[in-house]
This record gives C-alpha cells, structure tokens and sequence, in this order.
C-alpha cells in the first residue's frame, strides 16, 4: 500500500477560476492498485469492499489498515459490491451470498439465499437501519429484511405492474427515521415503516409513469440515491444502444418529493449519463460518472461532476492523475472517502476550505 500525503491538486471546474494552492484540501491516496466498489463506517473504522482484494479495514485512531482476503485466509472470496457496519457487526454483499463479520468473535460467517435461485444470492446494497435494529439486503432478486434482535431473515417480492425488473433491488437508503428507498431496475419504491410492508398502501411506486421521471427513457433504472430534506437526487444507470437508443438515459433527477422532476445529463453539462454514486457537502452534490458505448457496449469511467445544489450549476471536477473511474463516496462529516478503480482517495474538508472553495467558484447566491 502507498499512501501520498496531502497532495497538491489543480483544480480546473471548466470556468476562468482557478482554486490556490493554500485553499486546496489535503489529500491521501490508500490501497493503490485495488478496485474500491464500496465503502462505509462504524464510527471507529472504516470498512472497504473491493473487486479482487477482499475487504478492508481502516483504524482511524491507529491509522492502520487491515485486510481480509483468500491472501491470508480471512475470507473465502474477494469480489464485493457493498458493505455497512455497526458497532457489533459487518455486511458485507458479493454475487456468492451475504459474509457478516463478528467484531466480538473475530470470525466471518456466510449467508446463503434459497428463494431466487443462484442469481438472487448477488448481494447489490446493504443498509443498515439503527431505528428498528435491522439490514436491509437488496438482492439480485426480492429484498431482505434481517432482524438483529430476532435473527431472522425475511424475504419481500417488490415486483410492480408485473414488471420482474422491480424487484431487483440495487439501491436501499434511509430517509429519516420513518421512511426507507429501495432502487430497482425499473423504477423506486418507497416503503412507510410505520405499517408492515405487506400492508396495502404501505408502498408507493415510481417509474416514467404518470410522468414520473418526466416520462423520459423506456426505462428508470436506479443506481444512487441521495436525500436531503426537500429534494431526493437520483442517479440512473444508462444502457443505449443503436437499436434501442431510449432504453434507460442516465442522468440524474431532482424530485422535490411533490411533482417537481429536474434532470441533469449530459446537455447541461455532465461528461457521461452513467451515474454510479452520490455524495453531498455543503452546497454541492458529487456525481461518479460513466459512459456506456452504443457501438461496443463497454462502460468508460467519465469522472466526477459537481453540482450546486443551490443554484442548479454543473462543473466538472479534473484533477491531475486522478482516476478516470470513481465507485463509490462516503462522507463521514469531515472528510470525502472516494473509492475509484485504483484504491481510495481521502478529502479532508475544513472549513476554510468550503469558504474559500465557495468565495473562488462565485457559485452560490448573494446573500440578502
């Protein structure tokens, strides 16, 4: 592992202003080489699922990192999607079932789905939710639910207007204490916790219906959500191709949880359509971004946007020698965890940094 200490990057946000040196925050680049698909905290440590390295974990007091992989026979399996973690335990979601490590015990254990066949044991997110002491597991097929006091798992069949691709879940995020999003492959689901999930009207549902997502695209598939109080931003997955070029767009939407839909792509500028993940500081919202190729259907990494949350302006954010791919964001409060396709960047956010960072882009609107 390599680690350069606060490195001095530039800046360019595709407008006349340029940030200084001093006003830049210090950078850490950790686990150089590996693939980073997720990352998350337990207030302690953080926790890192890879693509062939297994998981990572970092002590923040000690600043040590500590692997877990078929390397040194910590794990069975290297490939992960997602992860979460609490103070007792660790989830960690691959296409081979669910690993929960024991933090008291030391030990890994798996988990194994019946229902679904093979395909429903990739394990797409994980959240988990310190109101009812459960995890949410989305599943290539259904969502589970696992109880923590109970220690039972509970399988839900999401599907909608008989649409199989709702019910495969790739995004579970909390909304307060109240409400919970699931993201699937075709549209979002919005669960009421206040009522059982088979209750009727217990779950709303959102797809280019009903001009939901403003009827755009064949299709909605979600992959990254983002709540705020007013707005949710959700991040699409873009698939076209030649013979099917509206077939899921991408872009991002601002749903001003009434009837308001505000897209961001590509024509107001965001460098790809593609988006894997969400994060927000302050004013601004991260967005990864990649781009699908109609002609050879590869997926190119296309970089970080940031968008203003306040004002609705869109900047791209180029950063010398940094990855074309970024996964994953986590923000702890502090400081911005990236995990891209050549190990975790860590951007630790003071607040002179946001004031000069803000002041320099003239981003924002006057105050009255």
């Amino acid at each position: 592992m390599k680690m350069l200490n606060k490195i001095i990057l530039f800046f360019s946000l595709s407008f006349p202003l340029f940030l200084h040196a001093q006003d830049l925050p210090p950078m850490k680049h950790f686990l150089e080489g590996t693939v980073v698909r997720d990352i998350c905290d337990d207030g302690k440590n953080i926790w890192v699922a890879t693509n062939g390295s297994g998981i990572y974990k970092y002590d923040l007091k000690k600043k040590k990192w500590q692997n877990f992989s078929t390397k040194n026979k910590k794990l069975s399996l290297n490939f992960f999607y997602t992860i979460a973690a609490n103070k007792d335990f660790v989830w960690a979601g691959s296409s081979d079932g669910l690993f929960i490590y024991n933090k008291k015990r030391k030990r890994w254990t798996k988990r194994k789905f019946g229902k679904g066949g093979q395909l429903s044991n990739w394990i797409r997110d994980i959240e988990y939710d310190p109101y009812i002491k459960a995890v949410w597991i989305g599943r290539f097929k259904y969502l589970t639910k696992y109880d923590l006091k109970k220690r039972r798992f509970t399988d839900y069949d999401l599907t909608t207007n008989n649409d199989v691709k709702t019910n495969t879940i790739k995004v579970v995020k909390l909304d307060g204490d109240s409400l919970v999003w699931f993201g699937s492959e075709d549209g979002l689901h919005k669960y009421d916790k206040s009522r059982s999930i088979n209750d009727e009207g217990t779950m709303s549902f959102y797809d280019n219906n009903l001009n939901y997502f403003r009827g755009e695209g064949d299709a909605v598939s979600i992959s990254a959500l983002l709540l705020e109080q007013n707005n949710i931003w959700i991040g699409l997955d873009e698939f076209v191709t030649n013979r099917n070029p509206d077939y899921n767009l991408g872009g991002i939407y601002k749903f001003d949880r009434k009837n308001e839909w505000i897209r961001f792509d590509a024509k107001n500028g965001l460098r790809g359509n593609g988006i894997y993940d969400l994060a927000l500081t302050g004013d601004y919202i991260w967005a990864a971004l990649y781009q699908f190729s109609k002609n050879t259907k590869d997926i190119y990494g296309r970089g970080i946007a940031l968008i203003n949350r306040v004002t609705g302006k869109v900047r791209m954010l180029d950063i010398k020698n940094f990855p074309a791919t970024t996964y994953s964001f986590y923000f702890d409060g502090k400081r911005l965890w990236i995990g891209t396709e050549n190990g975790v960047y860590l951007l630790d956010f003071s607040n002179k940094f946001i004031e000069n960072f803000e002041k320099l882009t003239n981003d924002r609107n006057p105050k009255k």
